[in-house]
């Protein structure tokens, strides 16, 4: 149970935590394996809190690029071992030595769209194939690629795409840690407000989205988990 009491949770929010428990239920009355994923943000940590007030049998999986903040770490396990999650650490099955060019510098500056195949689309891709039903904390409000998802959607390997997270917007994202009292990442305070892997995570400035501060001054908005692992629609 929340420990501020002062804060009530509206019912917007309550009905997308009735939504996500109603869901877990139907995936487990019809036998179907389900994981979870995780970039153990600030924003990501209402998901995993649901998680594991429903289901804390769901693996959580982290996908351990090898370039995330130290911070992104401890923060991780305090996360996992205050809500008793489930932790899958991935990794690719690259070394880092196969992730360099000729010239031997690490794809991250050179070729950052295969950088983050390697790291992340590679391994997930190994995972889908030991599940049904996906959980993932994607939202609409995110990114012009994520306002066009569904609620559920297919994925590669017969997956099922979920994303309760969805029609969550920051407002219901504060309430529901503040209601919780769940703790912020850490680099937070420090204006890092999106926090993917150090080399490719920049603080934000004040005219910049919330996810403004990945990728900063490249072509790139999406490491390719909600490009690539979706089902391609046909032309």
């Amino acid at each position: 149970m929340p420990v501020k009491a002062t804060i009530m949770l509206s019912e917007a929010v309550q009905v997308q935590v009735d939504l996500f428990s109603e869901r877990i239920q139907h995936y487990r009355a019809q036998g179907l394996r389900i994981f979870a994923s995780s970039s153990f943000q600030s924003h990501s940590i209402p998901m995993l809190h649901l998680v594991s007030q429903v289901d804390k049998s769901i693996p959580v999986v982290f996908l351990n690029t090898g370039f995330h903040f130290p911070e992104t770490l401890v923060y991780r396990d305090q996360i996992a071992g205050q809500l008793g999650l489930s932790l899958l650490n991935i990794k690719s099955p690259v070394s880092k030595y196969g992730q360099r060019d000729a010239e031997g510098r690490f794809l991250y500056a050179t070729d950052p769209d295969h950088c983050c195949y390697l790291n992340k689309t590679l391994p997930m891709e190994e995972v889908l194939l030991e599940y049904d039903v996906w959980i993932n904390g994607v939202r609409r409000d995110q990114s012009s690629t994520r306002s066009g998802f569904s609620l559920e959607s297919p994925g590669p390997h017969g997956v099922l795409r979920f994303h309760p997270m969805l029609d969550w917007n920051s407002r219901m994202i504060w309430e529901y840690s503040q209601y919780y009292e769940l703790p912020q990442h850490p680099l937070e305070a420090q204006g890092y407000f999106s926090v993917g892997c150090a080399p490719c995570t920049r603080r934000l400035t004040d005219e910049q989205d919330s996810r403004g501060g990945r990728w900063a001054g490249m072509k790139k908005t999406e490491c390719g988990l909600h490009t690539e692992l979706v089902e391609k629609k046909s032309i």
